[in-house]
């Protein structure tokens, strides 16, 4: 466990309708692992606790699909195509809106829109982590074997302690959530945790 001082941030990935609301593109294919972890519930716990503990909120959002979007790129990987085809995340869309639950705050930091899996990659994440003294990140939000892996693999490599939450994630098969907690989470987080282990922590450190 990282040092109770270690300046921390919460990471909430792509907090979109289209992944977490009835009507979302997606989230035929994310209910059942989403209902069987209680998704909403979860997120919404760590991020108020996270607030009560004075904890910063970086929303870490993916790029909103608009027209012309790869249209003469050289390397489109299935999964931006997949998106491109079904318009995931539609730039002034429902479902390319924040959740009704995760709609940032003051004080709260939206990073520029990530074009792949990373929330650093060709964004301003690690400089605005940087400008606030952010050591620790604790990455929330969806999908968990995708942009949660991809985000937090970086972050190791740029030296940031690394808290996965379990059940405050989902994917499209429990396949993949085993993937992303038990064979790849270990490879580069630090702790791998749950909602209320990690609330209890917070908790802690706030007083």
């Amino acid at each position: 466990m990282a040092h109770p001082s270690e300046p921390t941030a919460i990471l909430l990935v792509d907090p979109y309708n289209d992944f977490l609301s009835e009507g979302g593109k997606s989230w035929p294919k994310l209910k059942a692992v989403a209902e069987e972890v209680d998704l909403l519930s979860h997120l919404r716990a760590v991020v108020a606790a996270a607030r009560e503990a004075g904890l910063k909120i970086f929303f870490v959002p993916h790029h909103r699909f608009e027209d012309g979007d790869y249209a003469h790129w050289r390397h489109t990987t299935p999964y931006q195509r997949a998106g491109a085809q079904r318009r995931i995340f539609e730039k002034g869309s429902w479902g390319g809106t924040f959740h009704d639950d995760f709609q940032p705050q003051d004080g709260d930091v939206v990073v520029h829109e990530h074009w792949g899996t990373s929330g650093f990659a060709n964004t301003d994440l690690d400089m605005q982590l940087k400008q606030y003294g952010i050591g620790r990140v604790i990455l929330i939000g969806l999908i968990a074997n995708t942009c949660l892996e991809a985000t937090g693999r970086f972050a190791m490599e740029l030296g940031y302690h690394v808290t996965l939450v379990k059940d405050a994630t989902a994917a499209f098969s429990p396949e993949a959530m085993h993937a992303a907690h038990e064979i790849n989470g270990p490879t580069y987080a630090h702790v791998i945790t749950t909602t209320a282990a990690l609330i209890g922590e917070l908790g802690e450190t706030a007083a």
